[in-house]
């Protein structure tokens, strides 16, 4: 039998070490707030000197044709790469095709076959997920053709058997989003995150925001809402309705893990349901253009949005890149924060993130097309 002396140490042990666990998880409200406002501020300034690669092959002179296969062209943000890219195709020289999965899951497999029968020099997946592709991108692989991934894995770079993959840090993103929240609400805020539990990009940010709010002593995470971006338009009047219901005024802000839910949501038909609410708003992506508009209304406070355009850029760079045999630039976009008090900079005034970083002069001066 253990001494029942030794045993009360454990158990003391035991306790001390769960209340340090507790502490490091919840550090001090005042020096939480102080930090987060430090970050903050320093995310709310996207650089206007190009940090992106500037050296590369020049752009193969040979006529060439990309193909992207997208999740669902009716997402903006998707629309907008794609006009990036073509925008970039054309100063190459490059054929560009879309091939559109309409947010079908078993249309992927197919459209893989369509993206194939076209002896494309590359496929780009945008926006689904490589890991449910192996079959598909090995294929591709066995035949030379390289698949460049937009949102194809919570990872950038390398990853998934793609030659490298575009996208922001999604846990910063995440991180930004949820710290902004909590600096709006001073601290004390009772919140709602939703995200899409069909993607694995989505669900990173949704556990990096549900994390961070649990570390803030006076905040209160009420829940969780996992909504499939494909069928909010017909269940969000459903979902908030129901928040109503069981939050009430404890109910302060949303956190949604791109703007495309906040688009529904500000819908007449599907606002209705949260007209007493007060409630506020910030995404931790996207930043469509009814968000921007939203932002200028104070109809939303923020969002953590890519800069799209200049991503279709790289895209078709990373393409050039892997048909020379080259490793990929390994240039990953900063993150960036989009409130009324910055949104006159970088295309805000536009209605979108566009960086007066001067992308494309150096992305043509790479490929030698001044």
């Amino acid at each position: 039998m253990m001494n029942s002396n030794i045993l009360s140490l454990i158990t003391l042990a035991f306790f001390i070490c769960l209340a340090n666990f507790a502490f490091a998880q919840q550090e001090d409200p005042t020096l939480f707030l102080s930090r987060a406002n430090a970050r903050i501020a320093k995310v709310a300034a996207f650089p206007s000197a190009w940090e992106g690669p500037k050296t590369g092959p020049a752009i193969s002179a040979t006529k060439k044709l990309i193909v992207l296969i997208g999740s669902d062209q009716k997402n903006g943000t998707l629309s907008t790469l794609s006009n990036g890219i073509k925008e970039a195709a054309d100063v190459a020289g490059w054929d560009f095709y879309p091939i559109d999965c309409y947010g079908i899951k078993k249309q992927r497999v197919e459209a893989f076959s369509r993206a194939m029968a076209l002896k494309p020099i590359a496929i780009i997946l945008a926006g689904i997920d490589a890991s449910d592709q192996q079959k598909e991108i090995q294929t591709a692989a066995a035949k030379k053709i390289p698949v460049i991934g937009w949102h194809a894995s919570a990872t950038a770079g390398p990853t998934d058997g793609l030659f490298t993959n575009i996208t922001s840090d999604p846990k910063e993103a995440a991180q930004i989003a949820a710290l902004f929240s909590i600096i709006d609400a001073n601290g004390k805020l009772g919140v709602v995150i939703m995200g899409d539990p069909a993607n694995q990009y989505s669900m990173v940010k949704t556990n990096e925001v549900a994390n961070l709010i649990k570390q803030c002593a006076a905040c209160n995470l009420l829940g969780i809402e996992e909504v499939p971006l494909s069928v909010t338009p017909e269940k969000m009047k459903g979902v908030l309705e129901s928040l109503v219901k069981r939050h009430g005024k404890k109910w302060t802000h949303v956190i949604a893990i791109n703007d495309a839910y906040l688009d529904v949501i500000a819908t007449p038909s599907v606002a209705v349901a949260i007209v007493d609410q007060k409630l506020h708003f910030v995404s931790a992506g996207d930043g469509t253009a009814a968000a921007y508009q939203r932002i200028k209304k104070s109809m939303q406070i923020g969002t953590v949005p890519e800069p799209v355009g200049l991503q279709g850029w790289q895209l078709v760079d990373e393409i050039n890149r892997a048909i020379a045999g080259q490793k990929p630039s390994g240039y990953t976009t900063p993150v960036y924060l989009v409130t009324k008090q910055n949104l006159s900079f970088h295309g805000g005034q536009g209605n979108a993130f566009e960086p007066n970083n001067g992308y494309r002069a150096m992305y043509k001066r790479i490929w030698q097309k001044n």
